[in-house]
């Protein structure tokens, strides 16, 4: 059963978490204790009782016996803090795997430390007073306390419990409902003031009837409120109706809390304010116009009244264009990470599931993985097998780091973090690592030496500018001398959106991981199901007790991009909607602007105008002021995509046509809208418009 954690007896002092069954102070103050949620009780144990119920577990490579002490709720979802059970802390300190670790030291990652503070704490004072009880007179390590809940959207620390979030990506797809938000208001506001100059006799009628100039505006406002609320409730209504699909879609749990007044009545406020200042507009132009004037039809846009309309269309495209550059830039990122080179070939390599896989080396289950990985080297379909603690793709959980390297001139570099893994000889040769100097591991009887392999990054941080030169001098750590065997060059062992860290290979017992690279005859359907067949059957064999899983190295890899693609697909279905409500926009005023011309363009089809010359006098002012948007958003979107790129380390251009393609897509949007309408106008009957003249 996977997803169990390590705690001590304070765990349920610090964490409100409730427990069904237990007693809170002393549930995990044994050794060998265990605190089941209660959905792994019921998977169990049913309806009976798991109170003092026998359990073995596997971790770290040990078999170890526990009993169940307690039963909690079930850890909600919106936490990075999961888990399916506890064991106690005190159960680890007779594990072989964590000796040596009890030692007052911070160097370790496997463990999270969580301070629980009393209420009016100095934070900034209890950071002061921990630095200088634990690492006063020491210049090599730093700590840092940070708030348990900005941890899933601000950390970004390696050795996290899960892969967090991102508070960028929020900002982003919340600027964007903004934007939309407010091209919604534009297009109210645009279309509004383009009706009212129908609804002019109307007003006419009302003020020689008596009718104030308060009155008008606040049965407009109403109206404006009545439209909004409306909208609001279909909103909500269709949120309740996709809020499942989405969080299917993008592995979120959010929910529709409309009884979280906090939450929903700043969103609500700031909704109101817009409407209102969407109806004002409106309302003042219509209560503002002459009653003689309205009632003789002599009412008739103003300029400032077209401008004001031109601005707003500019506006809603300018918002539109910046949206198609972000979502060229935002989907060329995504296909750059995909195809960029990682300095390691990942394709037809699975890893086997290695939890139960032990790390010492004379283990029982230790020799069962080296024997397994010997049957499977025989079968025809296998090229090469090796083990590794971690492979590229794997995320910090099963790599070691470390400060404080001594190179081999003596100087330490107590300022960098390396990263390092024991690996089988093979490990490099099956993922086709190439090197730059020296040589792979040489086979020894235990499997173990004092050899290291180290890439280039780390070469570079030792300020060696002949990789040759590196090739057996001696580096230290964690109190032994290494010798350096091999140099190879840099890959991306992490995500694109990390920098290549440097890393050191070390030869040693590593049973994490047994991966196995398929050969040619492998590549097709039938032959890969042959191979899996092979394998399991060969793991079936020796590990009966263990279900057989894989995991491809390369999808594994690509999955890291996983949250990136779905940020680019819901950034796309904004853009989309952005695009949809600018367009109506531009056809409510390209339908008013024909009528308001009608006339005129009677008069010139009779005077021989062609369709051509009347779609070109109607369009190119509309092409022309979304030209002027496209030029506006070039710079905005620009500096809003690069804000968006510094959050990875290698990152994509934004060439040139990034911004043509917008543009000319744009203009295009632009032509289609106008030109339904433009050529219905150009094609009428110029005596319809004509014959009451």
């Amino acid at each position: 059963e996977p997803n169990g954690l390590i705690a001590d007896a304070s765990y349920f002092q610090t964490f409100n978490y409730p427990l069904i069954k237990g007693n809170k102070l002393t549930v995990l103050q044994e050794p060998n204790s265990l605190v089941l949620t209660q959905s792994l009780a019921k998977k169990l144990y049913g309806n009976s009782n798991p109170m003092g119920k026998i359990l073995s577990v596997f971790w770290a490579g040990s078999e170890v016996i526990v009993t169940v002490k307690g039963v909690m709720k079930d850890i909600p979802k919106n936490t990075h803090l999961k888990t399916n059970f506890l064991i106690s802390f005190n159960t680890i300190k007779s594990w072989d795997a964590f000796k040596g670790q009890q030692e007052p030291s911070w160097n370790f990652n496997n463990y999270f430390t969580f301070i629980k503070v009393k209420e009016n704490t100095n934070i900034n004072l209890l950071r002061q007073k921990i630095m200088q009880s634990n690492f006063e007179g020491n210049n090599n390590e730093r700590h840092n306390i940070e708030p348990l809940e900005d941890i899933h959207l601000y950390s970004d620390k390696p050795y996290e419990a899960e892969a967090n979030g991102s508070v960028t990506r929020i900002k982003f797809l919340s600027a964007i409902a903004f934007i939309i938000l407010i091209l919604s208001w534009l297009n109210y506001i645009n279309l509004s003031t383009t009706k009212s100059l129908e609804r002019a006799k109307e007003i006419g009628i009302r003020k020689v009837a008596g009718a104030q100039r308060l009155q008008l505006i606040l049965q407009s406002l109403l109206e404006s409120i009545i439209l909004n609320s409306i909208a609001i409730g279909i909103a909500i209504l269709l949120t309740m109706i996709l809020l499942p699909t989405y969080n299917s879609f993008t592995g979120t749990i959010l929910s529709l809390q409309l009884s979280d007044i906090n939450a929903f009545l700043p969103v609500l406020s700031f909704i109101l304010f817009g409407m209102l200042l969407a109806g004002l507009y409106p309302a003042f132009l219509l209560s503002s116009y002459s009653p003689s004037r309205a009632l003789k039809g002599k009412i008739r846009a103003s300029a400032n009244g077209l401008n004001t309309r031109k601005g707003l269309i500019m506006a809603q495209f300018l918002a539109t264009t910046v949206l198609l550059v972000g979502t060229i830039v935002v989907t060329k990122q995504i296909h750059f990470l995909q195809e960029q080179p990682l300095g390691v070939n990942l394709q037809q390599i699975i890893a086997l599931n290695g939890e139960m896989f032990s790390k010492k080396p004379d283990s029982l289950l230790a020799k069962d993985a080296v024997t397994l990985g010997e049957e499977l080297k025989k079968l025809p379909f296998i090229d090469v097998v090796s083990t590794a603690q971690t492979y590229p793709g794997d995320g910090y959980e099963n790599l070691s780091s470390t400060v404080g390297i001594t190179y081999p001139d003596g100087t330490t570099d107590d300022k960098n973090l390396y990263y390092t893994y024991p690996v089988h000889s093979d490990y490099f040769e099956l993922l086709d690592i190439e090197f730059v100097a020296g040589e792979k591991f040489r086979p020894t009887a235990t499997g173990l030496s004092n050899k290291v392999v180290i890439n280039e990054k780390f070469i570079r941080d030792m300020g060696i500018s002949n990789m040759e030169d590196a090739i057996d001098k001696t580096v230290k750590f964690w109190g032994q001398d290494w010798v350096i065997s091999g140099v190879i060059k840099n890959y991306h062992h992490f995500g694109l959106k990390n920098t290549i860290k440097p890393m050191v290979i070390r030869q040693g017992d590593a049973y994490n991981n047994l991966l196995v690279k398929l050969n040619k005859k492998a590549a097709s359907a039938s032959g890969f199901s042959t191979a899996i067949a092979q394998i399991d059957a060969e793991w079936n064999k020796i590990f009966p007790q263990s279900t057989f899983n894989y995991t491809f190295l390369d999808k594994k890899f690509q999955a890291q991009y996983n949250e990136d693609a779905k940020f680019n697909a819901v950034f796309q279905i904004f853009t989309i909607l952005a695009i949809l409500i600018a367009s109506m926009g531009l056809f409510g005023l390209t339908s008013y602007t024909c009528i308001q011309r009608k006339k005129e363009i009677g008069i010139r089809k009779v005077n021989g105008a062609t369709i051509r010359q009347v779609l070109s006098l109607l369009n190119k002012n509309f092409v022309k002021w979304v030209g002027i948007a496209f030029v506006i958003a070039v710079p905005l979107s620009w500096y809003a995509m690069n804000k968006w790129l510094e959050g990875f380390a290698y990152k994509t251009t934004i060439n040139w046509w990034v911004f043509a393609l917008a543009g000319v897509a744009t203009i295009t949007i632009t032509l289609i809208t106008v030109s339904w309408q433009s050529f219905r106008a150009a094609t009428n009957n110029p005596v319809e418009a004509l014959r009451d003249e």
